[in-house]
């Protein structure tokens, strides 16, 4: 059970392992593109039909026909890789129960936005969980976790985009922990859980009278989805990529510069280049194209 490309290599491994793959849930398609004229397909299912795998695309997870074709797969395990919150008549169906595949150290990072959160914290490690679907979220018990060291240039891509390979693999082991009767399942500990929630505009705004490396971390993080953002000009820019360049602090928070042909932005105790943008209503640019082409009014930034 998936939906985007997060999910595919969970699902190419097993299918190359052998296991047998009695069904692929995946979103219904839907419309997008020019004219919302075209047909968008799910990574997953566009997988999924590559290898001639069954292929279901409920609207409704409750649905009498929908449970009545999950039971006619007498599926022995369920596996969910970024798919949505199952009922426990679903969840609960197969003989060994479902499991899931969760971009934290459980109980670290519950909730929907694990990889961006623990980027946007300045945390130094992450990693990966398998754990048993039961009643509430990310609160069931553990199958298997993997460490990952989140890399000074990571942003929530590029840790998401290592996450995916690295899940893979635990996917696959726990499985197979399964196939042979192994598995060992562990509680997690609530004293020690933190969350994760899903992301809204507000909560990538910049504040510019926090830290350097506060900032830094939050449009690492937020990077490239949704994109922290700022006001310059009383327009929404965004910012993807920054650097620390130095710890000086002697302007106004949100005070922007040209110093070299680079884009500066002064913090609380430090200044940071900016290095990609996107102003509202223009494609992604790099700093230097930003300042080749654009006449910046007022260098304050809110």
């Amino acid at each position: 059970m998936g939906t985007p490309e997060f999910a595919v290599p969970s699902l190419e491994i097993l299918s190359d392992a052998g296991y047998v793959v009695v069904g692929v849930i995946t979103a219904p398609d839907k419309q997008g593109g020019r004219g919302m004229k075209q047909t968008l397909v799910s990574p997953v299912k566009r997988f999924a039909q590559s290898r001639g795998l069954n292929v279901l695309q409920p609207t409704n997870l409750k649905s009498a026909s929908f449970l009545e074709e999950l039971k006619s797969l007498n599926a022995d395990l369920q596996v969910v890789v970024a798919f949505r919150m199952l009922p426990e008549v679903v969840w609960s169906m197969p003989r060994l129960g479902t499991m899931n595949l969760h971009g934290s150290l459980l109980p670290a990072y519950r909730g929907a936005a694990p990889i961006q959160w623990a980027v946007i914290n300045g945390e130094k490690t992450t990693g990966l969980t398998t754990f048993k679907l039961q009643h509430e979220i990310d609160h069931g018990q553990i199958i298997r976790q993997r460490e990952m060291p989140i890399l000074e240039d990571d942003d929530a891509q590029s840790l998401h985009d290592r996450m995916m390979f690295t899940g893979a693999g635990l996917v696959l082991g726990s499985v197979d922990l399964f196939q042979t009767g192994q598995v060992i399942l562990s509680p997690q500990d609530d004293l020690k859980s933190s969350h994760a929630p899903k992301i809204h505009h507000e909560d990538a705004h910049i504040d510019w009278n926090k830290p350097a490396t506060t900032i830094h971390n939050l449009i690492r993080g937020m990077s490239p989805y949704p994109g922290a953002w700022s006001v310059l000009d009383h327009l929404e820019w965004k910012i993807f990529k920054t650097a620390i360049y130095s710890q000086t602090e002697g302007r106004q928070p949100g005070t922007l510069s040209i110093e070299n042909k680079r884009l500066i932005a002064q913090a609380k105790g430090g200044e940071l280049e900016i290095l990609e943008v996107q102003l509202t209503g223009k494609k992604k640019m790099t700093a230097k194209d930003f300042i080749n082409g654009y006449k910046i009014k007022d260098w304050s930034m809110s």
